[in-house]
This record gives C-alpha cells, sequence and structure tokens, in this order.
C-alpha cells in the first residue's frame, strides 16, 4: 500500500535523520515521549517528531545556540532542561543544517559515559 501524501509528510524529517546518523557505532532508536529517539551508547542524542527535533547539546554552547533561528529550550514540567533544544522543522530544511544539530548532539552524546541498555 503506498504512502499517504500526509503520512510521506510526516515521516519525512524522521527518515533525514535516520538517514544522517546511519553508519554512527551504537546507535539504537526507541519511540519515547511521543516521538523517535536516537539513543547513542545509550544516551538520548536526538528526538524527531513531524514538526521538529530535539537535540541533547553541551550545556556550554545552550545560550549561544538558543539564539539561533527556530531553536527554542526544552521545557518540560515548567523547568527549562539546559542542554536540551527543540529546533523546528523548517531551521532544518536543507541537508547541512540538519547536519549541522546532529553533529552537534552527536559531539556531546559520545563524550558521556555510556549506559546499559534497558531491556
Amino acid at each position: 500500500m503506498a504512502a499517504t501524501p500526509a503520512r510521506s509528510m510526516d515521516t519525512a524529517l524522521l527518515e533525514r535523520v535516520r538517514a544522517a546518523l546511519a553508519g554512527t557505532a551504537s546507535v539504537t532508536e526507541r519511540r519515547m515521549f511521543g516521538s523517535t529517539g536516537f539513543l547513542v551508547r545509550g544516551n538520548l542524542c536526538v528526538s524527531c517528531r513531524p514538526e521538529r527535533i530535539m537535540c541533547r547539546i553541551d550545556p556550554a554552547l545552550h545560550e549561544k545556540l538558543t539564539r539561533r533561528s527556530g531553536c527554542t529550550t526544552v521545557v518540560m514540567r515548567g523547568r527549562e532542561m539546559r542542554g536540551y533544544v527543540y529546533v523546528s522543522s523548517q531551521a532544518v530544511r536543507t541537508e547541512r543544517s540538519l547536519r549541522r544539530w546532529i553533529d552537534l548532539a552527536l559531539s556531546h552524546c559520545v563524550s558521556l559515559p555510556s549506559k546499559k541498555p534497558k531491556p
């Protein structure tokens, strides 16, 4: 069965993120918080919804990066999560811009200690 146009638009960003992470060692994919999360060595690196990605970044870069267009701080239960940012799908329209955000998240995640996988 062919995908409907709406469905293909819903998965387009997800497929681009998957492709950007292809070949990266120790990447696992998991459904979490209503999105698809990509973990590197057990640490959340990037998650994806049709309208945005969430990147885990170096907290020291947080202020600088949230000044970029389309980037906002993740807020959970009323608390700002320093080191986690939402990046709108409009801000990652090009492969170069998506790659820039993926690389920022990867460089931070590989600096973290590995976690044991959950069953």
